[in-house]
């Protein structure tokens, strides 16, 4: 198997969280017998094939109401967007808003390209 890595564009943002108390504090986690602040390696290419697999989604969706319902691409975009923000609103999909943003760009680019075939 290849060697994979995530994008340097793809959003690594720390998770957020709050400690009640006087002094300063770093939270962190112990993974492994380390303790680490922010995702791992691995948490965080399993968040960039999650994101990565959403966008191609969108992509395949734009793409067919391009095709059948006469759309244009931006506006199939936009539709899938709207639903997507939804369900990540409601709380039934966990992604942050750097996440959503880098989903529909990452959309954008796949639609660009087959527009370019």
């Amino acid at each position: 198997m290849a060697d994979r890595h995530v994008p340097d564009e793809f959003p690594r943002e720390p998770e957020l969280g709050s400690v009640t108390g006087v002094q300063p504090k770093l939270l962190v986690r112990e993974v492994d017998g380390r303790y680490v602040s922010g995702p791992t390696d691995e948490e965080l290419l399993e968040r960039y094939d999650i994101c990565d697999d959403l966008a191609d989604q969108l992509f395949q969706y734009a793409s067919r109401k391009v095709a059948t319902a006469g759309l244009s691409p931006d506006v199939a975009l936009a539709r899938a967007e709207k639903g997507m923000r939804l369900k990540v609103d409601a709380g039934a999909w966990d992604l942050s808003q750097a996440e959503v943003v880098w989903v529909m760009k990452r959309a954008h680019q796949l639609l660009a390209a087959k527009g370019d075939d």
